[in-house]
């Protein structure tokens, strides 16, 4: 059988050569042979097996979709801490997913970021809902969707942040797939060992405190607040209610024991609500297959002062930048490894 000859045009002549298609695909190849008008040299063949040849290689390239960063976590992990740093080395504006922080008011209690926190970064979605509605993680995903365009457009890349994975799942995973046909997505999870999570988040609330949130609380303190409504929902706002109702009748001993009461009430379910955050990550990861990078901030909360913003950079923001410039870069990204290589890290989830 003669050899097929495809011209191509000159000064090129490709010569493609196949053996019997009989013949097992192991022992099959393709030889291509190219010819140029040089005088007295022979060029080498290519051998490609066919067994090795891939279809995607042969089909349109996928267009590439606008990048979307989502940075997730329990809370007190650093998650704020980590959006700005990334916020500040990137052309980006962060779109706040915490459904209590979404609300005006109540900054303490829900441990809004401030304005010198922010470093000049543009933030969405952040006190903006009057106290007393309530938000549904449909309502969420409409208000996220626009400000995701709205930041795109203005050629910047649009970072969400917050412990609320609940809204985010209703983002990303929408019914009509309309999220993930428009966006590539980039998950970083602050993680930190919860028995030395547990101990911060016990040492913030007395932060809190002492930076005036009993007050804070008593100025919205009504005796028919309906507490699963609005940002009343909060944790650190329900706690104190006997509080403010027996206040005025008890001498100041007494007092002072309801108020520890109600601040040990406030540390247990935060240190319950970090559990449940984590159990849904863990779920994403697992269940659903989102592929998110795990980013160690333990040794952080171990140290103080310079060694923790060291231990800081070394393993979380420096990575995280590692991560996004690839992301940005590069249309796809490696896995990260299992999550069972560190499924020993939070064995138990407990709240004494």
């Amino acid at each position: 059988m003669p050899e097929p000859v495809f011209e191509f045009g000159f000064p090129c002549l490709w010569t493609v050569k196949t053996q019997d298609s009989r013949e097992s695909s192991r022992g099959s190849s393709i030889i291509m042979k190219t010819s140029l008008p040089m005088p007295n040299q022979t060029m080498p063949s290519l051998e490609i097996p066919t067994g090795r040849l891939k279809m995607n290689l042969l089909l349109p390239r996928r267009q590439k979709k606008d990048k979307v960063l989502i940075v997730i976590g329990p809370t007190g992990t650093g998650k704020s801490r980590l959006s700005i740093d990334l916020a500040t080395r990137f052309r980006a504006e962060i779109i706040n997913s915490d459904k209590m922080q979404v609300y005006q008011g109540l900054d303490i209690v829900t441990n809004k970021i401030t304005e010198e926190e922010k470093c000049g970064v543009p933030h969405h979605l952040l006190g903006i809902l009057n106290p007393n509605t309530d938000i549904t993680a449909s309502n969420f995903r409409s208000m996220a969707s626009c400000v995701i365009e709205s930041t795109r457009s203005r050629g910047k890349l649009p970072v969400i942040v917050g412990g609320s994975n609940s809204f985010v799942e209703a983002l990303v995973d929408d019914e009509d797939f309309i999220f993930r046909s428009k966006y590539e997505c980039c998950f970083l999870w602050v993680d930190v060992s919860m028995h030395i999570l547990h101990q911060f988040v016990s040492e913030r609330v007395d932060r809190m405190v002492e930076n005036g949130m009993v007050d804070e609380v008593r100025n919205i303190f009504h005796p028919n607040a309906d507490y699963s409504k609005g940002i009343r929902k909060a944790i650190g706002v329900p706690e104190f209610d006997l509080y403010f109702r027996a206040e005025p009748f008890l001498d100041e001993a007494s007092r002072a024991k309801l108020l520890r009461e109600a601040i040990q009430e406030i540390k247990k379910n935060t240190c319950k609500l970090a559990c449940r955050q984590l159990e849904k990550i863990h779920r994403l990861r697992n269940i659903k297959g989102w592929n998110i990078h795990r980013l160690d901030a333990t040794e952080v909360f171990l140290r103080r002062g310079k060694a923790a913003d060291e231990a800081w950079t070394k393993l979380v923001a420096g990575p995280s930048t590692a991560l996004v410039t690839k992301f940005l870069i590069d249309f796809s990204m490696e896995p990260t490894p299992s999550v069972g290589a560190v499924r020993d890290h939070h064995t138990q989830c407990l709240v004494a």
